[in-house]
């Protein structure tokens, strides 16, 4: 064998297997970078190993010692007879120890290494630092006592011994040395679980062998694999002895372990995505809108499904409806990626209760923000107004289209138009799109049948729900409250289709827990805030909003495309 071939396809087996530091998904501990062999004696690819004409002494010392370096400090309870290994015809009995002042291991062996015979040499994965970041993968290197270096196999696929292995595997081995392909086939590297031949295909490239089944193996059951002294290396020299290890299948049969909601839960809000989260990796091809359902009653729930990190999801494409108990069924459809299926169809049912929960109900998103946005005006006509803890935006108006700021003042919160620069425009031009989104929501969401409401609703107290009106809504001369019952989750939505009107006297009260961030006006035209009206909630309107001398809101006034009037010394505090 040339020696220079030899030592060529040693360096790119090692530059192949072990360089680099870490594993895509390692992560380090303490912040520390994880441990690496720098250097190693004899070194890799080292013939006449203790055979070269040397006195005595270091004959003795080079022929049984091997030694790993590493680039820092070692935890020496890591370094061992199991961590850091030598292997010729069989395991070389040895000491191992580490000498912490210049972070080297040393395998000593119990007798000299025997002439003409290729060791390896194994610094494996259960090495770590003192901060316990481990060796990323083993570290592997040969030498000869000698004039050649033999072909041994260095690493496999699955480990020798390895448990819980997937159905799906492709098994494979790496060489130390360029192989014959033509003495790597079915007939050198076999598979078998007991004495039955697994069939599969056989193929080589570069030092790495892979055997890849014709069908899965088969669950919680024994495989050996064999690589015999029939496999050479390009000059001809074969294996000394056939390389032997075996590995185990688990039971991959997949179950669901946990979904969100859980059975039986009675109190599940309104915007709730369904998930179940398995207890194998799944094949995302089988987890659909097939095999993921969701029901009221009979009805199906349309919906998105997505597979993430073993857990499948389905979102609704609407609001769940309160009051109502629904189905979720994961079929045996569902399989795995070593395709084994769900033994039964999993099911499960959950309730959304009248008096849902609303968190983030109507989301404002980034509109949220303000306390007023309008589209071509806000004006404070006189007096002192305040508003508190929120912003002021114009989209697509001009700044030049804010007036009487001051006398008003904002509190913890700024003014933005579209003519700001760049960055502010795109942030109110997604705010706008945030509400024109929220707007419509607001219009159309049936999650509780609205109840029809018309005219003035000054004197009552309404139940948290869906309010809908087909023309005008105004609150007169008295007071309408708003009851949450003991729920503070408890929203309201008003679907007004014109206009939307208070009158002194005609004020918004909360009550039984109510709160003004959970209820909603969504007006069809505009709307006007009477004279010393006391008003809760947000108020999202196609065309403008007024507020009267004195009133005063918590809540928000957003209005889609028209303008936005404060007439004099009113607040608007955040919900």
């Amino acid at each position: 064998m040339k020696k220079k071939k030899l030592l060529s396809a040693l360096a790119i087996l090692l530059v192949v297997l072990f360089a680099g530091c870490k594993n895509d998904d390692y992560v380090a501990i303490n912040g520390g970078p994880c441990p690496v062999v720098v250097s190693v004696t004899p070194v890799n690819g080292a013939t006449l190993v203790g055979r070269k004409a040397v006195i005595a002494s270091e004959l003795a010392v080079r022929t049984t010692i091997v030694t790993a370096k590493f680039n820092k400090k070692i935890d020496p309870k890591t370094i061992n007879q199991t961590s850091f290994t030598v292997i010729g015809t069989s395991a070389i009995a040895g000491t191992v120890s580490y000498t912490d002042a210049d972070s080297t291991a040393t395998f000593t062996a119990s007798s000299k290494f025997a002439d003409n015979v290729t060791y390896t040499a194994r610094v494996s994965t259960a090495v770590k630092d003192l901060m316990g970041n481990a060796l990323q993968a083993d570290y592997v290197w040969v030498f000869s006592t000698g004039t050649t270096i033999l072909p041994v196999v260095v690493a496999t696929d699955p480990l020798n011994m390895a448990a819980n292995v997937a159905l799906n595997k492709t098994i494979s081995v790496n060489f130390n040395v360029a192989m014959n392909p033509a003495t790597i086939t079915a007939s050198t590297f076999t598979v078998k679980a007991g004495a039955t031949s697994v069939l599969g295909t056989v193929n080589y490239s570069g030092t790495t062998v892979i055997f890849n089944p014709t069908t899965d193996f088969l669950p919680n059951t024994t495989y050996t694999a064999t690589i015999t002294t029939g496999a050479k290396n390009t000059d001809g020299i074969a294996l000394v002895k056939d390389t032997v290890w075996s590995f185990s299948t688990g039971d991959f049969t997949p179950t669901i372990i946990f979904t969100d909601p859980a059975n039986l839960d009675a109190n599940v809000s309104l915007t709730k995505s369904v998930s179940a989260t398995f207890s194998v990796t799944m094949n995302p091809l089988t987890i659909s809108n097939s095999t993921f359902t969701v029901k009221a009653g009979a009805t199906n729930v349309l919906g998105n499904v997505n597979y993430l990190g073993n857990i499948a999801t389905f979102t609704p494409s609407s609001a769940l409806i309160a009051g109502t108990t629904y189905t979720a069924t994961i079929t045996t459809g569902a399989k795995s990626v070593s395709n084994k299926a769900l033994v039964n169809n999993y099911v499960w049912t959950f309730s959304v209760p009248l008096i849902a929960s609303s968190t983030s109900f109507v989301n404002l998103k980034s509109v949220a923000r303000f306390a007023i946005i309008s589209g071509v005006g806000v004006s404070n006509n006189a007096g002192a107004s305040v508003i508190n803890n929120m912003d002021v935006g114009i989209y697509p108006g001009a700044r030049t289209s804010i007036t009487g700021f001051p006398p008003a003042t904002i509190v913890n919160g700024n003014i933005y138009a579209a003519d700001d620069g760049a960055a502010t425009a795109a942030m109110l031009k997604q705010a706008k799109l945030d509400l024109v989104e929220a707007y419509l929501f607001a219009e159309s969401c049936i999650a509780m049948p609205p109840q029809t409401v018309a005219g003035n609703q000054g004197g009552k107290t309404l139940a948290p729900g869906i309010y809908k009106s087909t023309s005008t809504l105004s609150v007169d001369g008295s007071d309408l409250t708003l009851d949450a019952q003991g729920n503070p989750n408890a929203y309201w939505i008003f679907q007004v289709a014109s206009t939307l009107t208070t009158t002194t006297g005609g004020n918004i009260k909360l009550t039984g827990g109510a709160q003004a961030k959970n209820v909603f006006w969504q007006t069809g035209s505009s709307a006007t805030i009477g004279t010393y009206t006391t008003f809760n909630g947000s108020i999202l309107a196609l065309q403008s909003i007024t507020m009267d001398s004195y009133a005063v809101v918590t809540g928000r006034m957003l209005a889609r495309n028209g303008a936005v009037v404060m007439t004099s010394t009113n607040i608007i505090n955040k919900p």
